[in-house]
């Protein structure tokens, strides 16, 4: 892949975003979140169509974080989206907020589909397609998932269905940053050869850098890749991206009792990225 961008303002917001939420709460998932943001960032700025004063508005595209635990990112992009007041991420994991260390559809407006358990998301993706073609509907299912998920069997039972069905109107996005919670994929294991997976159960796929914001917009607004077969984009992503001292070191996986001089080295590493 080509060498990624330095990150512009609009990233550095959004990871600051997430800064002010570990500050309030002392803890979350911050590897995770900050390999996502380039990719969820282009969905909602350019990609998704959704209504967030109807977030069930009939005619949306739904979009399923299957890696329910980097929700700090699509918190901090359904907060910027107006889905919910901004406030509310200043109560991530208080019992008087609605924001819990995974996403919850019952309680988040914006979000289709409880996530976290790892392997669920594309499966009820490819549910939402088939009954979105049955209904004679251009809405398009989006779901992004982690790589270690891909460990899971029931991730490539639903892309078979998938395959099987030709279901265009679905996308399959993977944040391939190549760990897991405890090492690397490699190590624990290893998926490649990546593409040709996917692509031997019925997918188009594409490959890109997960942090250049421009080729993720002129990519996934091109889906979908054929006109007989459901999408695949591999995001190479960075756990951990904008901090380098968090970047790829799994102590950031999940952060707990995050002090004030950690808010403080987050927010310098983030300027300087």
């Amino acid at each position: 892949m080509t060498t990624t961008p330095r990150l512009d303002e609009r990233s550095k917001h959004l990871r600051r975003v997430i800064v002010r939420v570990l500050q309030k709460a002392r803890r979350g998932h911050v590897g995770a979140a900050y390999s996502l943001i380039e990719i969820l960032r282009v969905l909602y700025d350019d990609v998704l169509r959704y209504n967030p004063q109807d977030p069930r508005w009939p005619g949306r595209d739904r979009c399923i974080l299957s890696k329910g635990h980097g929700c700090l990112a699509l918190y901090a992009l359904l907060a910027d989206k107006g889905f919910f007041p901004a406030a509310e991420l200043d109560k991530f994991c208080a019992a008087d907020g609605i924001l819990g260390g995974h996403p919850d559809a019952g309680k988040v407006p914006g979000v289709e589909a409880s996530t976290g358990a790892l392997g669920h998301g594309l499966p009820i993706g490819l549910g939402m397609a088939l009954h979105l073609r049955l209904a004679g509907s251009g809405a398009r299912v989006f779901v992004v998932l982690g790589d270690g998920e891909c460990n899971e069997g029931s991730v490539w039972e639903a892309a078979m269905c998938a395959g099987k069905h030709r279901l265009t109107n679905l996308t399959a996005i993977v944040d391939y940053n190549k760990h897991q919670s405890y090492a690397s994929t490699k190590e624990v294991q290893d998926l490649e050869p990546f593409a040709d997976k996917w692509r031997s159960f019925g997918f188009e796929v594409r490959e890109v850098d997960g942090h250049d914001v421009a080729a993720l917009r002129q990519t996934l607004t091109g889906v979908p890749f054929a006109a007989d077969k459901p999408a695949a984009l591999i995001c190479h992503t960075v756990k951990g991206k904008g901090v380098r001292f968090a970047e790829n070191n799994m102590k950031w996986h999940h952060k707990n009792k995050v002090t004030d001089p950690e808010v403080e080295a987050l927010l310098t590493a983030i300027e300087d990225a």
